[in-house]
């Protein structure tokens, strides 16, 4: 896959897991009360690593691809 794809789908998993939050801010209390487990440890975890993949995500693989001597 070339980089420009994966900057796609990177990008569209980042609006996409995104726009949940709007609801999560701005939501009644009861009902954001019910979703926080879900808000917390789903949507902004792969919002986090999905934008920091778009940041440095070149720099990690020059990392890893390096070979060893």
């Amino acid at each position: 896959m070339n980089t420009g794809t994966q900057r796609i789908i990177f990008r569209w998993i980042h609006i996409l897991f995104g726009l949940p939050i709007i609801g999560y801010i701005y939501g009644p209390p009861e009902e954001v009360a019910q979703y926080a487990y879900m808000f917390r440890y789903v949507f902004m975890p792969v919002i986090l690593l999905s934008g920091l993949w778009m940041w440095k995500g070149h720099w990690v693989t020059r990392l890893f691809s390096k070979k060893s001597n």
